[in-house]
């Protein structure tokens, strides 16, 4: 079957002139034009158009939309992951509303409020102000999608080697080796390959071409001036052991 634009967009709830741009900047591009200009679009293209129409609710903007569905064109394997989001959205926002309905009546009747049950569902954006406010909307974005896209196993499996990552660093800055050491030049290039594999973030972008070398090495200071960095590496001295190998790491590859 087609469709045509004006179809399309009464359809999903947008406007012609929205599909008119999404196809100028090549987001999503009608199967034909007709003899009178119209577009047409096929089934494919309305699963592509839920794709970004989802993404867009996520607050990606329309680059950052096109990177992911670069990245993950099997249209069955993204929705399975997004509709497991949108699950545990559901979730979230039904113990959201239980807790709301707990202070309206907890407040109508005169009662106590228990603070512990008050920000049930709460917990979602713990560090999205501080996230957009050092690297963008776009990064908070699309690495939320991306963590949300995971399902339960992928989170724990990222979580260990997030966590063995940290011991390790730690282990070797308690041995006493050398930060340019082959042993502590190897945990940076599992550190450089661990940051370039989270979508969003300034190294992701790096990787695609940008300054790497400036961002690690800068990322390296942060470790060792915050102490919420540094503690994953055993403290300050851990931290400025990370930061002085990912400094001689990039000096050497970067």
């Amino acid at each position: 079957m087609e469709w045509s634009v004006q179809q399309i967009a009464r359809i999903a709830g947008t406007t012609s002139r929205t599909l008119r741009h999404y196809d100028a900047v090549g987001l999503l591009k009608p199967i034909r034009t007709g003899d009178n200009g119209y577009r047409f679009y096929d089934q494919a293209s309305l699963v592509r158009l839920q794709r970004i129409l989802l993404l867009r609710d996520l607050g990606l903007g329309l680059p950052a939309i096109a990177d992911v569905l670069g990245h993950e064109p099997d249209a069955v394997k993204a929705l399975s992951r997004h509709l497991d989001w949108l699950r545990q959205e559901q979730d979230r926002l039904a113990r959201q509303v239980a807790s709301v309905r707990r202070t309206i009546e907890a407040l109508r009747e005169g009662g106590l409020i228990m603070a512990e049950n008050m920000f049930d569902g709460f917990d979602h954006i713990q560090y999205k102000d501080e996230v957009e406010e050092r690297w963008g909307k776009d990064a908070y974005a699309q690495g939320d999608s991306w963590w949300r896209g995971m399902g339960p196993a992928e989170k724990e499996a990222w979580k260990q080697r997030s966590r063995q990552l940290g011991s390790d660093w730690t282990a070797a800055a308690a041995s006493g080796v050398a930060a340019d050491s082959t042993e502590a030049q190897e945990l940076a290039r599992r550190q450089v390959e661990w940051l370039t594999g989270i979508p969003g973030t300034p190294a992701a972008a790096s990787a695609a071409g940008g300054d790497v070398k400036g961002y690690v090495t800068g990322l390296g200071e942060v470790y060792v001036a915050d102490p919420r960095f540094a503690a994953n590496y055993g403290g300050e001295a851990g931290a400025a052991f990370v930061r002085d190998a990912l400094r001689s790491y990039a000096a050497r590859h970067l």
